[in-house]
């Protein structure tokens, strides 16, 4: 792909996302490919009330969704030119593209999570308190490849602690809730709004929730990732996606039933009360303070800037990627319609 074919001038997209698409003149829907990062649920129902309800249909696509392997995967997915868009994780996107210079072939444009959703779980019982400090000494399960995991150094440093301050216990994600009933381990890392399983089994009292956002950590977490060949060719696909994803994530933040509903759609077995609350804590992640600001989707460019410096540290990247390199605004819907209703 040619440089200046990606570095399309703004005149130029402004003009291809306000004119109507040439596929659509033909009555024909265009096909779309997105992958989650993760398993269907709570967290991700927005998307489903927008193909339930035919949001993407009404601006012309034909949207497959399908489950994901991780953010890392999500990434190479998009890159690789099997998905044209996917939800993963900003930092990780940011060694994505240090590791892979020049023109980036993923970008972001569409923030999710407005924080990343990293916590670590502790055990009352075991000595874990709402101090981080309290994990000094400790056995912390967690997958082997997790966005949590990886940026807890990034936490030990803001609070003045080794990063080996612990010692880790490899699991899988579908046993770290098991490890953590049975006491194998006195806490675990999670996606906040991924712990409402565990929550299910044990009382809120027996556990210590603690929020790397609260230890100074401002990290952007998920976001809506595109091809830099669909930005550079096909604009217009772009913002129509994120203008029928923004309908319904607003429209989730009014009244989340109808989207745990088409959530369920896809996943009958799934229960209806559980995924609520898993979005109740989704979203104080998706509509955090920022968005109060700038609406939804949207950054502020000094936090990315922020980010992007710390995980080149942390990570010890021999490229740092700048952070328009990173996040594209140009195809968000309008910043009026992304103002979360109150």
């Amino acid at each position: 792909m040619q440089r200046r074919s990606f570095l399309a001038s703004s005149a130029a997209i402004a003009s291809s996302l306000a004119a109507p698409f040439v596929i659509a003149q033909s009555g024909k829907l265009t096909p779309l490919k997105f992958t989650l990062d993760f398993r269907v649920n709570g967290q991700t129902a927005p998307f489903f009330l927008a193909q339930s309800r035919g949001y993407y249909r009404d601006e012309r696509l034909d949207v497959s969704i399908d489950t994901g392997a991780g953010s890392v995967a999500s990434i190479t997915r998009i890159a690789s030119g099997v998905y044209q868009m996917g939800l993963g994780d900003i930092s990780s996107l940011v060694e994505f593209n240090a590791q892979n210079p020049g023109t980036p072939v993923v970008q972001a444009v569409y923030q999710y999570y407005n924080r990343a959703p990293f916590v670590i779980i502790g055990r009352k019982d075991r000595g874990v308190t709402g101090d981080f400090k309290s994990l000094e000494g400790k056995k912390v399960g967690a997958a082997a490849v997790e966005s949590t995991r990886r940026a807890w150094p990034m936490v030990a440093r803001k609070q003045g602690m080794k990063p080996d301050a612990f010692a880790w216990q490899t699991t899988d994600f579908s046993a770290r809730d098991n490890v953590m009933v049975r006491g194998d381990v006195d806490a675990a890392t999670y996606f906040h709004d991924s712990a409402v399983s565990l929550f299910a089994r044990m009382k809120l009292d027996e556990l210590s929730v603690l929020k790397y956002a609260d230890a100074g950590v401002n990290l952007y977490g998920n976001a809506i990732l595109a091809s830099s060949n669909l930005i550079a060719q096909d604009p217009g696909v772009v913002a129509a996606f994120l203008r029928a994803t923004n309908r319904a994530i607003v429209e989730t933040f009014a009244d989340p039933a109808p989207a745990i509903a088409a959530m369920r759609q896809r996943e009958p077995i799934l229960d209806t009360k559980v995924e609520l609350d898993r979005w109740a804590i989704t979203a104080e992640y998706v509509g955090a303070a920022d968005t109060r600001a700038h609406g939804l989707g949207d950054i502020r460019k000094l936090t990315l800037e922020q980010q992007v410096d710390e995980v080149a540290e942390v990570f010890k990247l021999k490229h740092k990627p700048s952070a328009d390199a990173i996040f594209n605004s140009s195809m968000l819907p309008r910043r009026a319609d992304r103002m979360i209703k109150a």
